[in-house]
């Protein structure tokens, strides 16, 4: 009889641990497609396992790239007592907090911003990998933006002894109820101010992360301890994991947060690709220029890769 490996890993293996786990943001790229306009459907449908597939492309980067972390969070504590008193500008937060700051505790709405202007000048010089390359990418930071423990230090729980919170909460649940989510979220509509809008995004994610902490934390006091966890084995390996009865109450008292935070993340990227589709001036989806990456952009994906299969990544979990 085979010995089975004993790991005790709360939530899930390692390669879910990350934001919104790789199943969520796979899911709502996939589904932001489908809110896009006729210009633009037919190609990115085209495209759709691509889209979906390297919907978790930044977060393999984090393994082989010292910048990339903070790109997919902010912990607002560390920036104001009160998000509204942060600069929304980057040349304004930069300024009054410094680069170094900024790295540490995270640039979410300005990496959005950033990736944004990316995919406009993608659209306008019609490289259709490019395109395809910070669609994604556009997409999975504007999905991190909608978990609210992206908007805290506070991330994982580790200041309240409620460690593996974070993977519970954007991976765990969204993977045992997602099935039963409705994700009809209508069409995309034009943003007038992509970094206001992303701004708009964050402050409301961050309005959730006391009730996501809170709850859990009065569930884990009055819940039976013996049912919180359950044991499942995948690959010779007994994985500990929150239990199917304690993650379905934690989502019950949630009241369809975690649904209405998937919905919002999808219809939130599916507006931003077609206004960076607009602002660049709605250049026909057919016949695109395909430009292959530089050697530098090569290596350093096929780096990312490597790197994301040994299993070390750099700087925080999320």
């Amino acid at each position: 009889m085979k010995r089975l490996t004993i790991l005790i890993v709360l939530i899930i293996p390692f390669i879910l641990c990350t934001s919104w786990g790789f199943f969520a943001h796979q899911r709502i790229n996939n589904l932001a497609i489908f809110t896009l306009p006729r210009g633009m459907i037919l190609f990115y449908k085209k495209n759709i396992k691509f889209i979906t597939e390297h919907a978790v492309d930044p977060d393999k980067r984090r393994y082989a790239d010292t910048l990339e972390a903070p790109r997919h969070y902010i912990d607002v504590e560390n920036y104001e007592k009160n998000i509204d008193s942060i600069p929304e500008k980057w040349n304004d937060a930069l300024a009054r907090y410094g680069q170094k700051h900024l790295n540490a505790n995270g640039i979410v709405p300005w990496q959005i911003q950033r990736t944004y202007f990316s995919l406009v000048k993608a659209f306008a010089n019609r490289d259709s990998i490019k395109i395809l390359k910070y669609s994604t990418d556009l997409g999975h930071y504007i999905g991190d933006a909608h978990v609210p423990l992206h908007t805290t230090a506070n991330h994982n729980g580790q200041l309240t002894n409620q460690v593996g919170i974070h993977a519970f909460w954007e991976s765990r649940l969204p993977e045992l109820f997602a099935s039963n989510y409705n994700f009809v979220v209508g069409k995309a509509k034009y943003i007038e101010n992509p970094l206001k809008e992303a701004w708009k995004i964050v402050k409301h994610t961050h309005s959730l992360a006391d009730t996501v902490l809170t709850l859990e934390a009065r569930l884990a006091a009055a819940f039976p301890s013996d049912k919180k966890y359950s044991f499942s084995e995948r690959n010779n390996t007994v994985l500990k994991q929150y239990s199917v009865e304690y993650s379905k109450t934690y989502h019950d008292q949630m009241n369809k947060m975690v649904e209405r935070q998937m919905r919002a993340a999808i219809i939130e990227i599916g507006s931003f690709w077609y206004s960076a589709w607009i602002d660049a001036g709605q250049p026909e989806l057919k016949n695109l220029v395909k430009l292959e990456p530089n050697p530098i952009e090569k290596q350093a994906a096929e780096e990312a890769e490597k790197k994301f299969l040994q299993g070390t990544v750099i700087g925080r979990e999320l």
